[in-house]
This record gives C-alpha cells, structure tokens and sequence, in this order.
C-alpha cells in the first residue's frame, strides 16, 4: 500500500517539476494601448466584435428579465378570479 503512494508522488513530482513551460508573450502593453485610444468607443466595446456581441445579449437578457418580472408583479397583484 505505502510502495503505491511513494510511487504516485514520485510519479506526480516528476511530472510537475519536469514538465516544460511554455513562454507566454506579454500581450499587456497592447491591450493598454487599444483600451487607452481615443477613438470614440465605450470602453466595453473597445474589443472587437466579441464584447459587441456580449453586450447586446446582456442587454437583451436584462431587457427581458425585468420585463417578465414586471409582468409577474402585475400577475401577482391582479389574481385571476375563480
């Protein structure tokens, strides 16, 4: 039992410590430089067509929701009578 646990640590350390890392190119700069340009958009959309995209269905979904609770909220207060 113990000779199982030894050989799955051994096995775990070997794979973490000996695995190669990948170099990441620091993108933050850029992403500086495209949210910081005066070009007239609304920071939330400064992404691309992506967060256009997200936005719209956020606002779609919000849009919704309170309309449905308003009508669930007049369900409420009128009862249908029986």
């Amino acid at each position: 039992m113990n000779r199982h646990i030894f050989a799955l640590q051994q096995v775990a350390r070997r794979t973490i410590g000996s695995s190669a890392r990948r170099q990441v190119d620091n993108k933050v700069p850029q992403k500086q430089k495209l949210f910081q340009e005066d070009n007239g958009l609304p920071i939330h959309l400064k992404g691309g067509a992506v967060d256009a995209v997200l936005y719209r269905a956020t606002m779609t979904l919000t849009v919704l929701g309170a309309a449905y609770a308003v009508y669930e909220l007049l369900q409420a207060a009128f009862p249908k009578k029986a």
